[in-house]
């Protein structure tokens, strides 16, 4: 079994028995049949191999395992929905807690919070929530895992009218290294609130969410035209005016792809580069139309799907591109502006993306409710910086593996001169440049993190993430 450092000889049966008859949950080890499911996470390209995974079906469940990790020293991932690109939800030779199983959610209508367990996926929220008309922002994919997500900031349509999932935060519930269920809120354990909300995954692992709600819903309009690439010069600065503008309603993303082969696409498209001017408005749905009718009018699109459709729909539209088992490399980085300079460069790397399933994303973050949080506020960090581009490099083929990964890390170094040297950790690529991309991920509040590492787990249990360090 790994440790932090070494490998440390096998754990005797007496050891795995005594730890499996503490748990309600299974421990699955490498010879049982669930196993390589079990192990399995959303990105083909992580193929690792846990001692053990620990299938937790509650919070006694999880003490139990971390307790067990400690005690015996072993490397320890936490995995929720499992779609971290880096694979930091599983490892080699360790123990993995397993939240899958703990899914539940709960609302409070007339309190507009909800309570969800660490294991749940957006989808499983977002189903909960509109029943009542309500959500908290989420992300763009529906099975993404909520904790995973939210625990390094976390935004999607919602974030301009709303903010961030950190800045929805009400409480956590947290089991810290030392096996202790803590409650973390404003005013509760506030300096362990204030790290989890965007540091999370570095301080335990967190059992349930309590989020604030907000009406949204049932039904959102979207605008989502599909522009030719060929028009991208004169598409791009439009929709960045238009943007500058905007009431905080409209969340907007720039995304370069091409028209996949499949079913609801047009078959004369397929393999078409465009840019998708993914739009929505988190208000009335007729008033939505009106607001974003100039994204559909600044050339003439190829395809056109926009239009009202229920914010559930709208939530899980991209899960039939991102499915398990492709193959995903994921870097980002802030960029401070959006000249002619920085457009051109975004466009001539659009046009030369190393797989057509490979999307460039623009986020436009400017204004609204996120950039009103001070950046010391959480720490998330600073919310200065007005767009995010990220290349989110997907395909298929093993064989093209390192020709997409070289393509991503270079056109992410030559981005860099339009930003501050600023990311959004959820998409670090495998997270190798280490501290000096946690660094740069945290700015002006990484000081005060080492800190709290410090004082939660300065033994660096929890290492399977963007680690911050633990001083000595």
């Amino acid at each position: 079994m790994s440790t932090a450092t070494t490998i440390a000889p096998t754990l005797d049966a007496t050891a795995i028995a005594e730890f499996a008859g503490t748990m309600r949950g299974a421990v699955i080890q490498p010879d049982d049949p669930p196993y390589d499911e079990a192990r399995s996470v959303r990105n083909g390209l992580i193929d690792r191999h846990p001692a053990l995974i620990a299938n937790c079906t509650g919070v006694a469940d999880v003490v139990a395992a971390v307790n067990f990790a400690r005690e015996h020293d072993l490397l320890l991932s936490v995995r929720g929905g499992g779609h971290n690109v880096s694979g930091a939800a599983t490892n080699d030779d360790g123990l993995v807690i397993d939240l899958s199983a703990m899914r539940g959610v709960r609302i409070d209508p007339a309190a507009r919070t909800v309570r969800v367990q660490g294991g749940a996926t957006w989808g499983d929220v977002d189903r909960e929530t509109q029943l009542f008309g309500l959500a908290t922002p989420g992300g763009v994919v529906s099975t993404t895992g909520v904790g995973g997500l939210t625990l390094h900031g976390g935004w999607g349509w919602l974030r301009r009218a709303y903010g961030y999932c950190v800045d929805n935060l009400v409480s956590v519930d947290v089991v810290t290294a030392d096996g202790q269920v803590r409650t973390a809120s404003e005013t509760e354990n506030q300096d362990l609130f204030w790290a989890i909300r965007g540091a999370g995954s570095n301080f335990g692992v967190v059992t349930s969410f309590e989020f604030r709600l907000h009406p949204v819903g049932p039904l959102v309009a979207l605008a989502a035209p599909f522009y030719a690439l060929e028009d991208a010069e004169r598409v791009l600065p439009a929709w960045r005016d238009f943007m500058s503008t905007a009431p905080d309603e409209v969340s907007s993303n720039a995304l370069f792809w091409s028209i996949p082969a499949a079913e609801g696409f047009p078959a004369e498209l397929h393999g078409r580069a465009v840019l998708i001017l993914a739009t929505v408005y988190a208000g009335n749905a007729a008033e939505g139309e009106r607001v974003v009718q100039p994204i559909r009018e600044m050339a003439a699109p190829l395809l056109d799907l926009s239009g009202t459709m229920p914010y559930a729909t709208l939530q899980g539209a991209f899960d039939p591109f991102f499915p398990k088992g492709w193959l995903y490399y994921w870097k980002s980085l802030y960029l401070d502006r959006l000249d002619d300079k920085a457009m051109n460069a975004i466009i001539g790397y659009a046009a030369d993306r190393p797989s057509p399933d490979a999307l460039m994303g623009l986020w436009h973050l400017g204004g609204g409710a996120a950039g009103r949080v001070a950046a010391e506020a959480t720490a998330f960090g600073s919310r200065e910086a007005p767009y995010l581009l990220s290349f989110d490099t997907t395909w298929t083929n093993p064989t093209d593996t390192e020709r997409n990964i070289a393509w991503t890390r270079a056109a992410w170094t030559d981005m860099r001169r339009f930003g501050s040297g600023g990311l959004y950790l959820n998409f670090a690529g495998f997270g190798e440049e280490k501290e000096h991309l946690v660094r740069a991920g945290y700015g002006a509040n990484y000081d005060r993190l080492v800190e709290l590492k410090t004082r939660y787990d300065p033994g660096n249990l929890f290492r399977m993430n963007q680690n911050i360090r633990p001083r000595a």
